[in-house]
């Protein structure tokens, strides 16, 4: 049965609502990055540019790098965007927009996120990089869907028993990020571990300015966990929604963290534009490698 136009919305030129893409427009390795102009600083790399487009905070450039095709997105910021970006990628590649059917054989992207992130690990220092091996949902988005078959049900328990995790608010949903692109991206100086995903940066995270928070105590609650050497290394806002539509929809997913802050120690990156510039040609000669 066709989907309805309600449910999937095309612009007149016949492209996806929020994007602005047409199939043709994109590559199977995506990057990922929050702010619209960190777009061009990762396309700046590249031999040439094939198409670009902007609608809001989603701005799109397509190009080679070393040969490869890549297409480099702006997802703004939070797990709802990634809603957004994720739903209309899949459907971009999946479901044929003339038959508004889903396609027999159905095609997986590579999505690699390059972004900001602050450590919630002393050892985690300032100025390095982090490899998500998983993502702790902390923010209910991933409820609207069924996860049954890509949660960690243990990792979850045992959080939600260690943060003595409120029951008013969504259950904590833990998933693995690709193991695939672990390996492709992984190096000797590279940390990894436990991502945790906020659903907002004030509150959610811990930070105080005029309205009190529910638990005052999370972050360092978070700082301790362990269960079975798996700590939470890092706190940011995208990886837990990327991980797990990824996985619900049978993609490849990893996210690179340049650690600009340290929570714990309450340090910040003196230079975070060179600490990301080198994430970023960090990740395109790994990803052309």
């Amino acid at each position: 049965m066709p989907i309805k136009e309600s449910e999937l919305i095309l612009n007149s030129d016949g492209s996806i609502y929020h994007l602005n893409l047409k199939p043709e427009n994109i590559s199977n390795t995506i990057i990922f990055v929050g702010d619209q102009d960190r777009v061009s600083k990762v396309t700046s790399h590249f031999d040439s540019i094939e198409f670009e487009t902007q609608k809001r905070e989603f701005k799109t450039q397509t190009g080679h790098y070393k040969g490869k095709r890549i297409t480099v997105i702006s997802t703004g910021i939070g797990p709802d965007n990634i809603d957004i970006v994720l739903n209309e990628l899949d459907a971009l590649v999946n479901i044929d927009f003339k038959t508004r059917k889903i396609k027999d054989t159905l095609n997986s992207l590579n999505i690699i996120r390059i972004g900001t992130s602050g450590a919630l690990q002393e050892e985690v220092n300032i100025d390095s990089f982090l490899i998500s091996t998983h993502a702790l949902d902390m923010n209910g988005m991933l409820h609207a869907y069924k996860t049954d078959t890509i949660r960690t049900p243990k990792l979850e328990e045992a959080f939600i028993q260690q943060t003595n995790w409120h029951k008013g608010k969504a259950n904590p949903i833990i998933v693995k990020g690709s193991s695939t692109l672990q390996k492709l991206f992984e190096g000797d100086h590279i940390h990894k571990g436990l991502t945790a995903t906020a659903g907002g940066f004030y509150g959610p995270q811990g930070r105080v300015l005029r309205l009190a928070i529910q638990d005052p105590e999370l972050n360092s609650k978070m700082d301790t966990f362990n269960f079975n050497g798996v700590k939470i290394t890092n706190l940011e806002m995208e990886t837990s929604a990327i991980y797990g539509l990824s996985s619900l929809l049978g993609h490849q997913a990893i996210s690179l963290n340049a650690i600009i802050a340290n929570r714990v120690l309450g340090t910040f990156s003196k230079d975070s534009n060179t600490l990301i510039e080198n994430l970023i040609t960090y990740a395109l000669n790994k990803i052309t490698d």
